[in-house]
């Protein structure tokens, strides 16, 4: 994680979200209930941009929460303001598109931090997506999954959902969602294991903190290399996996956090991690 910005400096505001950093969490927040969050061209490239620049703030942020506004998490991209403007752009046009929104999914995969998916209502087309590209999904019994896009003559593909979605749910299971698209309720996306835990409205935020609060207090850079090898190693072989847990595992064991963890052990005490 780079703490360099050189001529760049640190965003200061996002204009498309809204963002709240405390003690650790950091809380991002779809801002347009009216139109159940759906995204538009700035909310995409304010996500990429955000994601990408994030690693460089990792000693005030240690998590990410990411929710919405109202009734929804995220309904996707926006039928007036996305859709109706990509069917008239040309294919270089529509390919810049295309190629952004796959940047935000992969930031958000190599981000080592780990992200918190905060679904109280339907999470969409690419809502869907951001949400499967988190590591954790807490979902409300209202929460609904649906990966719309054959149903707007497109490929369920889109953002990488046909290589994060099998890995979640299983081969039978992605066909199913991706190609029909249909709606499933909370209850159904638990049992697939594509929710991490559900519960009441009334109790999806404290539930979220939580989760969050045990994170930041956590051991953040061991965090980081398992959200690392699990990623990574999926594509690789096995004597490549374990190469690189050898030198995931021999780095951390020079950390403050391993001889934290020896030292309380020994005291019988709790360990106080720094996420160094």
């Amino acid at each position: 994680m780079s703490p360099y910005f050189a001529s760049v400096p640190p965003t200061g505001s996002w204009k498309h979200f809204d963002l709240v950093v405390e003690k650790g969490i950091c809380t991002l927040t779809f801002g347009r209930p009216e139109r159940l969050n759906a995204l538009t061209f700035d909310i995409y490239a304010d996500l990429r941009d955000f994601f990408l620049e994030l690693p460089k703030q990792a000693e005030e942020i240690r998590v990410v929460v990411l929710r919405g506004e109202g009734k929804a998490f995220c309904s996707g991209g926006d039928v007036h303001d996305i859709i109706g403007k990509l069917v008239q752009m040309n294919g270089k046009e529509q390919l810049a598109f295309t190629r952004m929104t796959c940047k935000v999914i992969e930031a958000m995969r190599t981000l080592p931090l780990p992200i918190i998916a905060e679904i109280g209502g339907i999470a969409a087309g690419a809502g869907a997506v951001l949400a499967i590209a988190s590591d954790f999904r807490i979902l409300s019994t209202q929460g609904r999954f649906a990966f719309l896009f054959t149903k707007v003559g497109l490929s369920g593909g889109d953002m990488g959902a046909a290589y994060l979605l099998p890995r979640l749910i299983g081969l039978s299971r992605a066909t199913e969602l991706l190609m029909l698209g249909d709606k499933i309720n909370a209850e159904t996306a638990f049992r697939i294991g594509l929710a991490h835990k559900v519960v009441a409205p009334e109790e999806l935020r404290q539930a979220t903190k939580d989760l969050a609060k045990r994170l930041a207090e956590g051991p953040t850079e061991a965090y980081a290399a398992t959200k690392s090898s699990l990623q990574r190693e999926q594509d690789m072989d096995f004597s490549s996996s374990l190469e690189m847990d050898s030198f995931a595992q021999a780095h951390l064991m020079r950390g403050e956090d391993f001889k934290e963890f020896h030292r309380a052990f020994s005291n019988k005490e709790d360990p106080k991690w720094t996420g160094k």
